[in-house]
C-alpha cells in the first residue's frame, strides 16, 4: 500500500480536507485524545519555528504521543540531497540512510525546510521534504518549505468559525463561497518565503472564495504552478481569481483581508535590485484606512508578524483581527493531520 504524505493540500480532496478541519474543530473543543498512544513523531527543523514546533510538540503529547526534535547541522548531523555527489563538504550523513532509520524509530516524520533564496528554479523543486518522501517509509508532514498546509488549514478553520460554520444548520464547506478574499503583499525589509501566499492562493481558491492577489507590480505574482492550482480550484469549486496592484479598487467591499510579505521570483538572488521596488511600496501596509474599504471584513496573518510594517497596531488590535484564533487553530488542525495519518 502506498504511503499517504501531507506534502500539500492539492494532494487531498475537497472530502478529506474537510474532515480534517471538522477533526481540528472537534479537538478545539475537547483536546485530550489518545490517537498517537504509543506512537511517536521525528520533527526536523532546518529553520527556526516558534508556533509551529511548539505546536507539534504539544499537539502530539496532548493525543498521547511522544515528539523528537531534531535540527540538522545543530544538533543533528548535516544532510546531504544531492543523489550522486561526493560528500566530502559539510554534510555527513545522506537523507537515504536519515529517513530510512527515522523509519524505523517514529511513526510520523515532520519537515520544516525553507528556500535557499538564490535560484527559484531550484527552490521551486522543494528537493528536501520530496527527498524524505522518497526515502521514508512513514508518513511525512510539511512543516513549512514553500507552501505552508498546516497554515492553510489553521486559516480555513478560522475563516469558517468567524463566519458562522459552527452556527446550527450551517455548512462549513459552503459557509465560505462567494467571500471577497483579498491575498494582499506588504513591505517586510527584506525578501521572504512564498509559501504562506501560495498555500493561501490554494486554500482560498479550494473553497469557493472571490480571490484577489494584490501585489505591487506584475513580479510580485507567484509561481505559476501554483496560480494554475489556483484556477483549477476555481473551475472545481467556484469563486474568481483576479490578480490586482491597486489597493483601493482590492480593498473595496472585502470579506477577508489576509497579509503576507514575500520577495519577487524573478529577483532570487539578486535582491539588492529587487529592494527598490519593495521600498517603493511602503504603502501597501494594512491600515485602517484600507480596512475601512472592505465590508466590515476581517484581518489576518501567519505570524511573527511586525507591527506598524505590515500591519498597524489599530488593525492587530481590533476585534475584526483573528490573527490569535488562526494561531491556536495550528495546535488543533495539526493533531488532525497527525492522527489521520497515524491510523492509516
Amino acid at each position: 500500500m502506498a504511503i499517504r504524505h501531507f506534502l500539500s493540500t492539492q494532494d487531498w480532496s475537497r472530502a478529506d480536507l474537510d474532515a480534517l478541519l471538522a477533526q481540528a474543530a472537534a479537538f478545539k473543543r475537547s483536546k485530550a485524545g489518545t490517537q498517537l498512544a504509543g506512537k511517536s513523531i521525528a520533527l526536523l527543523f532546518f529553520n527556526p519555528s516558534m508556533r509551529t514546533r511548539t505546536s507539534f510538540e504539544l499537539g502530539a503529547f496532548q493525543l498521547g504521543g511522544h515528539a523528537v526534535v531534531l535540527q540538522p547541522g545543530k544538533d543533528a548531523w548535516p544532510i546531504e540531497f544531492d543523489v550522486g555527489g561526493v560528500m566530502d563538504a559539510e554534510a555527513e550523513e545522506h537523507v537515504a540512510e536519515v529517513a530510512r532509520v527515522l523509519s524505523r524509530y517514529v511513526d510520523l516524520i515532520g519537515v520544516r525546510a525553507f528556500p535557499k533564496f538564490q535560484d527559484w528554479t531550484v527552490d521551486r523543486e522543494d528537493r528536501v521534504i520530496h527527498a524524505f518522501a522518497k526515502y521514508s517509509t512513514v508518513p511525512v508532514i510539511n512543516m513549512e518549505t514553500i507552501t505552508h498546509p498546516m497554515q492553510e488549514l489553521a486559516h480555513i478553520l478560522a475563516l469558517q468559525q468567524h463566519f458562522g460554520a459552527t452556527d446550527p444548520g450551517s455548512s462549513p464547506g459552503q459557509v465560505l463561497r462567494g467571500k471577497k478574499y483579498v491575498l494582499t503583499w506588504t513591505y517586510h525589509p527584506k525578501p521572504l518565503n512564498t509559501a504562506v501566499a501560495n498555500s493561501a492562493l490554494q486554500i482560498a481558491t479550494r473553497y469557493g472564495m472571490d480571490v484577489t492577489l494584490l501585489c505591487p507590480t506584475p513580479d510580485y505574482v507567484l509561481d505559476q504552478r501554483y496560480m494554475d492550482f489556483a484556477k483549477r480550484n476555481v473551475a472545481e469549486n467556484g469563486g474568481s481569481l483576479t490578480v490586482s496592484h491597486d489597493p483601493q479598487s482590492a480593498y473595496r467591499d472585502a470579506h477577508v483581508v489576509y497579509a503576507k510579505s514575500w520577495g519577487a521570483l524573478p529577483y532570487f538572488g539578486r535582491w539588492a535590485d529587487e529592494k527598490p521596488i519593495r521600498d517603493a511600496h511602503k504603502h501597501f501596509i494594512v491600515d485602517e484606512a484600507k480596512m475601512a474599504l472592505t465590508d466590515g471584513g476581517v484581518f489576518s496573518h501567519c505570524l511573527p508578524l511586525r507591527r506598524n510594517v505590515k500591519a498597524t497596531d489599530a488593525v492587530m488590535d481590533s476585534p475584526s483581527c483573528i490573527a490569535i484564533d488562526e494561531a491556536e487553530n495550528r495546535l488543533h488542525v495539526q493533531k488532525a493531520v497527525m492522527a489521520a495519518l497515524a491510523s492509516s
